[in-house]
């Protein structure tokens, strides 16, 4: 990745491993012609979409992200002395650093790596956090961390710490998030560590609220993805035709986001239709929700340890500190 480096801003340097146009539009095909149709959730993160999650972080019915500051907030020290003196702080879909902001002046890192798919805003965010980090060294890569984990040929040395705020694990499904810890657990090493947000099994009456705010900012992010659907794709689907829903599957203990489709209806696409029957739905997200035991135990299956573990008074989200099995606190 060395030759792709471009010095944005005099502490920052910007990576490009942005996926080629032609793998996204194979994915999302891939994906609208299952019997499910179904779309990963990382599409919904252009610009305009990220703007739209910010709102949705703010909206009072949504307790996730706040409350999660606030456990970050609360346990900076006991955190910074699980992660060490000049770790390399690697975070994965970092969108706007909001909470990486919250930990960077206790934790001093020899270095900052945000990853997220969405270009334009990553640079954006990049630039302005070197700006209130002038000391910080940040090195953002634009990529699918999902697919690869692309690093700089001139990473400094260091141990090595993910950051994975925002349950966003909860986006996938339990086998692949086992998949997606054993990355981690690769990556990181057996003195590297892993911060990571999860959010916990509640009332469904909580969880529906949270997703289904009643200013439909929600439904308009979930609608946006539409949008990066009409520009991949060459294609024409039209928000109009289609409805927002999230509800809680109270069995698989997960949130379900789909966007219904209102009528009968084929949506020209790359060239192809792509047909809908009146209700038929594409699955934009899943939002898995946990117990604390039931996480250590699926981080026990990628070869991972609980270290600690930070909870809210009203234990509605977590923060956990990881490591590698067998490894010392």
């Amino acid at each position: 990745m060395q030759d792709q480096a471009r010095v944005v801003a005099p502490n920052v340097e910007f990576y490009d491993a942005q996926p080629a146009l032609g793998n996204s539009r194979s994915e999302l095909l891939a994906g609208l012609r299952q019997t499910q149709k179904k779309v990963d959730p990382k599409w919904f993160y252009d610009a305009a979409g990220s703007q739209l999650f910010e709102q949705i972080t703010e909206l009072p019915e949504y307790y996730p992200t706040r409350t999660e500051i606030g456990i970050l907030k609360a346990n900076q020290q006991a955190i910074a002395q699980h992660c060490g003196d000049g770790c390399l702080f690697i975070e994965p879909g970092s969108g706007s650093c909001e909470k990486a902001r919250l930990l960077l002046d206790t934790l001093r890192p020899a270095a900052y790596l945000p990853l997220d798919i969405s270009a334009d805003f990553l640079r954006e965010t990049a630039v302005q956090l070197g700006h209130e980090y002038p000391w910080l060294q940040i090195m953002a890569i634009c990529a699918d961390f999902n697919q690869d984990w692309p690093f700089p040929d001139n990473l400094p040395a260091g141990k090595r710490v993910v950051f994975y705020p925002g349950s966003t694990i909860g986006n996938l499904e339990p086998q692949a998030a086992t998949i997606f810890l054993k990355k981690v657990r690769h990556l990181i090493g057996e003195d590297g560590g892993l911060l990571i947000g999860v959010d916990l099994h509640k009332s469904s009456q909580r969880l529906h609220a949270a997703y289904n705010d009643t200013s439909g900012v929600t439904a308009r992010f979930n609608l946006n993805v539409l949008s990066r659907l009409n520009e991949i794709l060459d294609a024409e689907f039209d928000e109009g035709r289609f409805s927002h829903k999230a509800w809680y599957n109270e069995a698989e203990k997960r949130i379900e986001m789909h966007l219904v489709s209102d009528s009968v209806q084929a949506v020209r696409c790359n060239g192809q239709y792509i047909e809908f029957d009146a209700g038929e739905t594409i699955h934009t997200e899943n939002s898995y929700k946990y117990t604390v035991e039931g996480f250590a135990e699926l981080a026990a299956e990628a070869g991972m340890s609980m270290q600690a573990s930070w909870l809210d008074q009203q234990q509605l989200f977590s923060v956990h500190y990881l490591s590698a099995a067998g490894s010392p606190v």
